[in-house]
């Protein structure tokens, strides 16, 4: 079975009288290792689509198995449980805790899963060093550049191995020598430990290094 798998999908917004189809019909399957991309213009679906894979929305109809995982039969409870567990996230905000350091930032999915601080401690220097942060550990966000802050994202969304990566528009608001940095690293996490990465974007540097890409066009897969 594949890791993702995506029939039917659909969700609409109201917006005053109106309403607004955000998905229409999306069918999807995605392997494990994966590194895919879900292109489109802004509009196009692709982050509610991204965000229906994360568990953060749910959709009107259709069918979704995530880690075969039927996660549409959950309840809010149990899908905060599956994220915690499945799901890595890489957000273009970059969405760190201002009074955390890098390293507790990082740590704290493995955390809120019970790790222990030992076990916390060798991941995270080991995850530092992959991703170019090593000494950087007792920084605070704001003492770090916006790709410094990004790499501690992405160490934050594969410290406790999940599943899948869903990254959206994780290049957006850096450099090109930034992004291209980026890029390299987590193309180096899919390649050399197999982590799966999905990412939402029109950003041709993100594209140029898809394995695949999946063009969503008025809420549907191209």
């Amino acid at each position: 079975m594949a890791l993702i798998e995506v029939h039917g999908l659909r969700k609409h917004y109201a917006s005053g009288a109106a309403a607004a189809q955000a998905l229409n019909g999306v069918e999807l399957a995605m392997e494990r290792g994966d590194f895919s991309v879900l292109a489109g213009r802004s509009g196009s679906g692709k982050t509610t689509l991204l965000n229906m894979i994360g568990t953060l929305d749910q959709p009107d109809a259709g069918t979704l198995v995530v880690a075969d995982h039927d996660v549409l039969a959950m309840s809010t409870a149990e899908r905060a449980a599956f994220r915690l567990r499945h799901i890595g996230f890489v957000f273009q905000a970059y969405n760190l805790i201002p009074v955390l350091t890098a390293a507790e930032n990082a740590e704290l999915v493995m955390e809120l899963r019970n790790r222990t601080a030992e076990q916390r401690q060798a991941r995270i220097a080991e995850l530092f060093g992959e991703v170019g942060l090593a000494g950087l550990e007792h920084r605070r966000p704001d003492e770090l550049s916006g790709g410094q802050q990004q790499r501690v994202a992405i160490a934050r969304a594969i410290a406790a191995d999940p599943a899948v990566v869903l990254a959206d528009e994780p290049t957006a608001n850096v450099d090109s020598e930034t992004a291209a940095n980026l890029l390299d690293i987590m193309e180096r996490l899919n390649r050399e430990h197999g982590v799966t990465f999905l990412f939402s974007t029109h950003d041709p540097r993100v594209m140029a290094r898809a394995h695949r890409i999946v063009r969503i066009v008025d809420g549907r897969v191209a």
